[in-house]
């Protein structure tokens, strides 16, 4: 499949609902976090890029709940994606607004192996783009995590900034495990321009 056969469309929730999403991640670097006690005059926190010694892979079997799309907690999701000629869906991004706040989260973003490094994923983030100056939101935000170099690479480059990380997000070890949430954001004006 050529990259300009490779249309996104929407996702509808009421023929996608339960898709397992196989994202395997693997990474040979991580930002490990190093923070300093915290005193009156604050704390120093430091994000610092180092080397695992061996690849580290991360598959949907490591998890209690396998990412999918449109899961029952993201009432108002919406996806958009490519889906083969046989159907099977090769590429999608879900968005879900989150109403309080006045943004939109991407939930799910994941390509199949075969077509990455095509500019696909550039053209997802765009849709979530689009979706939230349409709805009018001030930002997009994100999780992602430490162990996740490549994925992190691709939101910088994508205009997001880190906007926080929770260190005890998925276990009490999450800094020793290498596997720190970070949550990521890109902000607009009220007219949908860059901040």
């Amino acid at each position: 499949m050529t990259n300009n056969k490779l249309e996104i469309i929407p996702l509808p929730k009421e023929q996608w609902k339960g898709t397992q999403i196989p994202l395997v991640t693997k990474s040979d670097s991580y930002y490990d976090l190093e923070i300093s006690p915290f005193e009156n005059d604050g704390c120093n926190i430091r994000l610092v890029k180092k080397s695992f010694e061996k690849t580290v892979v991360h598959t949907p079997e490591e998890y209690d709940f396998p990412d999918g799309l449109y899961q029952d907690h993201w009432e108002k999701a919406e996806a958009y994606g490519v889906v083969g000629d046989n159907g099977k869906m090769l590429a999608c991004i879900e968005v879900c607004p989150e109403e309080w706040s006045n943004r939109l989260m991407v939930t799910e973003l994941w390509i199949t192996e075969e077509l990455r490094g095509q500019g696909l994923g550039k053209r997802l983030m765009d849709k979530a783009k689009e979706v939230a100056v349409a709805q009018g939101r001030r930002a997009i935000i994100l999780e992602t995590q430490s162990c996740n170099t490549n994925a992190i690479g691709f939101y910088l480059h994508q205009g997001f900034e880190l906007i926080g990380f929770d260190t005890c997000c998925y276990t009490n070890a999450d800094i020793d495990r290498k596997e720190v949430r970070i949550n990521l954001g890109f902000f607009f004006h009220r007219n949908g321009t860059r901040k």
